[in-house]
């Protein structure tokens, strides 16, 4: 995990709350647009068909390392089922304005949720003396249409809720302009 990490950047921590705040604010936009993508019966019961992925890691606030770690092993685990999902869509719309917004939307998270990894590794690795972390990664995709639509959907649902825990944890994004 640690191999070919560079220093951390000064305010390494100040960054992740930088973007662990700018995930939260796009999350739900995310969540809804994919849920307005996938069409019926998801836009008309998304309560039903979208219910929260409970196989997510756990967010444990016990204290500010155990706090980083357990966000490494979201987003790990969240990354790889953001590719998952990205390539479902590519494969599962018709080319249109509203595939493009979505898949916008789902490659901007990704690259925050990378750039969040790559500072998440740097504190852990140098500040926390942290040098291996036990991942668990979603399902792959199933291939039945329905199915992958509905991961999609409760994944996006999991990681809405959790980012919107972490964000209040962690504290606000107190960069200056």
């Amino acid at each position: 995990m640690c191999h070919n990490v560079r220093p951390c950047k000064r305010d390494i921590f100040g960054q992740i709350q930088c973007l662990v705040a700018q995930m939260n604010m796009t999350a739900q936009t995310l969540f809804s647009t994919y849920v307005d993508r996938q069409g019926v019966p998801f836009v008309n019961h998304p309560d039903k068909f979208c219910k929260a992925d409970r196989t997510f890691p756990a967010f444990d606030r016990t204290d500010r390392e155990k706090e980083l770690l357990s966000l490494y092993k979201i987003l790990v685990f969240f990354n790889a089922s953001l590719g998952n999902i990205t390539r479902d869509q590519e494969n599962l719309s018709v080319d249109d304005k509203e595939k493009e917004e979505l898949l916008r939307r789902l490659r901007n998270t990704t690259n925050m949720s990378r750039g969040l990894l790559a500072n998440l590794t740097c504190l852990l690795c140098h500040r926390y003396k942290v040098h291996h972390v036990h991942v668990t990664y979603g399902n792959s995709s199933s291939s039945d249409t329905f199915q992958r639509k509905q991961y999609g959907c409760q994944v996006l649902r999991r990681y809405t809720e959790l980012i919107s825990d972490v964000a209040y944890a962690i504290g606000k994004c107190s960069r200056s302009s």
